[in-house]
This record gives structure tokens, sequence and C-alpha cells, in this order.
């Protein structure tokens, strides 16, 4: 877990240096990046330098300064904007699909949090004050526009960074930090069609976006063969069995060419009829062959699937935003799951209160 945290570490250092417009302490720096603060004062100091030695060997240019303060000797550090920022830049779809995809992997992890706390903690402390940046036109605000309009904080460097497509699957961030650190999990599953959560253990050798939905896929210990789990079917949590490092990846393990061999075959796949609320079903209409009119606030899509019980999740997903109209078993997959939610709800524990 080193690296990853390492990395996680530089980056929230570049970005409290970024948004602030005024030169920032070393011991503000050391409040600020949850790392510093868990070492003593000597190994911060170190670690510290390190950090800026490795960032500006990576190019990015840290400029020392006099702290605006009592103490006229009190420096501090910033990055200015105008020489961090890449020009304009273009990509492919196929590029700016990989990018997606990395957005949607970094939202959910804590990296984002962290950041988040530390801009916050800046606006509070005076350090960062507001964006000239006009917003983009239709585009919805996100978490760093609401840091802003709280703190005054020039978010504009971070939202260039920051994704906007989350993974909400509570399974996904331990199942991410397994993958990493070659940790065995445990976890209960609900199979489409079993009568209950069944318990896994599972060797992960990797998380990938399959058909719009999350998996996990690895070696099964319990049915001692390659498996692939989808994260929104795993009940509570994800825990850990034993050490990081219990495990090595198969040499040239392919985790598309392995989901794609474990997911129905092209032939057996059918097309469904769902009607779909304006300005939702975003996932629904990507895959759909076609999307017609269908009364005002509505359209047709016509969406091929294999497996109705998964579809039925998917739709079931949209809420009130879309309603499947056929074939019939697939009407009748999306009711059996709304009807298992309700009665999983009116079985949960309430919650206490402190």
């Amino acid at each position: 877990m080193a690296a990853p945290r390492k990395s996680e570490r530089l980056m929230n250092l570049v970005i409290c240096l970024l948004v602030s417009h005024h030169f920032v302490p070393k011991a503000r720096l050391r409040q600020l990046v949850e790392d510093y603060r868990e070492q003593t004062p000597e190994a911060f100091e170190k670690m510290f330098e390190r950090d800026k030695d490795e960032l500006r060997d990576l190019g990015i240019p840290i400029e020392v300064g006099s702290v605006a303060s009592g103490f006229d000797d009190e420096v501090g550090y910033r990055i200015r904007r105008s020489e961090f920022e890449l020009p304009p830049l273009t990509f492919t779809a196929q590029e700016a699909a990989v990018l997606g995809l990395a957005a949607r992997v970094w939202e959910h992890a804590s990296l984002a949090e962290a950041t988040s706390r530390a801009v916050l903690k800046l606006g509070a402390d005076g350090f960062v004050s507001a964006s000239s940046a006009a917003p983009v036109p239709g585009q919805v605000p996100d978490a760093g526009a609401d840091v802003r309009a709280d703190t005054g904080a020039d978010t504009g460097p971070v939202t260039t960074l920051e994704p906007r497509l989350p993974a909400s699957e509570p399974a996904f961030e331990p199942l991410w930090r397994a993958v990493q650190s070659r940790t065995v999990v445990s976890f209960d599953y609900r199979r489409p069609g079993a009568g209950g959560a069944q318990h896994r253990t599972l060797e992960p050798w990797g998380i990938l976006n399959w058909r719009s939905r999350w998996y996990v896929l690895g070696h099964d210990r319990d049915r001692a063969a390659t498996r692939m789990f989808r994260l929104s079917r795993i009940s509570g949590q994800v825990r850990p069995v034993g050490r990081p490092g219990a495990f090595t990846v198969p040499e040239g393990v392919d985790i598309r060419a392995e989901a794609a061999r474990m997911s129905p075959p092209e032939e057996s796949r059918r097309t469904a009829r769902i009607r779909v609320r304006a300005g939702a079903g975003h996932g629904l209409r990507r895959r759909a062959s076609s999307v017609t009119p269908d009364g005002s606030g509505w359209d047709v899509a016509e969406v091929g699937f294999a497996d109705p019980v998964t579809l039925a999740e998917e739709i079931a997903g949209y809420a009130a935003g879309a309603v499947a109209l056929d074939p019939p078993d697939l009407r009748e997959a999306v009711i059996r799951h709304l009807k298992g939610l309700l009665v999983e709800v009116a079985h949960a524990p309430e919650p206490t209160d402190g």
C-alpha cells in the first residue's frame, strides 16, 4: 500500500499548493495533508523535502516566498496556476473513454474526500480566494463548485482533475484496495434466483466496468475456479482475509477477456422495449439500438440483453425514470426485484441514536 499512499499524498500536496493564491507555510501544509500529520517533526521535515524534490523532478514548479504575517522570515509555498496548466488537449473517443473510467475510479476512492477536506481548510484559513473562471454553459455543478460557493476556494484547478462519474457501490473501495495489495477478501453474495446470500472467499485479480456495471474478477477459493462478481450484489462488508501479498495474479491473465468468456454469448441476446423518461436512463440510451419519442416527456428505447434479471436490476435503479414494456419476463423480473427491495427495507434494523 506504500506506493498508492505516496501517490495520494503527492497529489494532495499539489492541489493544496495549486488552489492557494498566497504562500502556504510549511506548518499549515503539515495540518492539511493527512500523511504529514502522522509523522514526528523530524520525519515530516524529511518527507516534505523529498516530496518537494520529487515534484520538481516531475516538472511541477513549486515557488517559495514570504508568508504575509508578522514574521517576515516565515516562508511558504505555492504553485502558480499559469505555470502549471497544460495547453488545450484533444482526445480520441477511445482515449476519452479510458479517462472517464479512470475518473470513476478516482471519485470513489478516499483521495477525493481527503482533497476536499484540505481545500475546505485552506478556504477557512483565507489562503484561497474566489475563482474568476466562468462556468461552462450547461454544465451541472459538481463537488468542486460546492466547495467554491462555501469557502471561496479557487477549485478550478481541482475540477480539471476531479472526476464526476461515481462508482457508488460500497464494495468498490475495499475491493479496489484489495486488488492493489493482493489481499484475499470474503463477502456475502446474492446470486439472481438464489434463495439468499452465499459466503464467498476471493483472490481479487482486478475490477472492471463491464456493460455499464462494476465487477470484481478473480480466483474463487470456495469454487476453486475463476469467477466474476457484480459489486451491486455484494451484501454487507467486504472483509480482508490474512495479510497483503497473499496471492499472485496468474501471468498473462486478461481481465476483460475473462469477463467476455463468462458473459452470455451475443447470439442469446434479445431486445427489450423500455419506456424512459426524458433526461433519465442515460446508460440505457447509450446502449439502445433505437430511441423513439413516446408522448410528452418520454421515449421508448430498444436495448439488447441476455439476462432479464441483470437488466431488471438496472431498470429498477432508475426508479420512476424507466418502465419495462417488453418482453413479459423482463417486466416480471423488475416487479420481483422491487418487491424484494421492499422486503429488505421492511426487515432492516431501526437506526439508533448517537
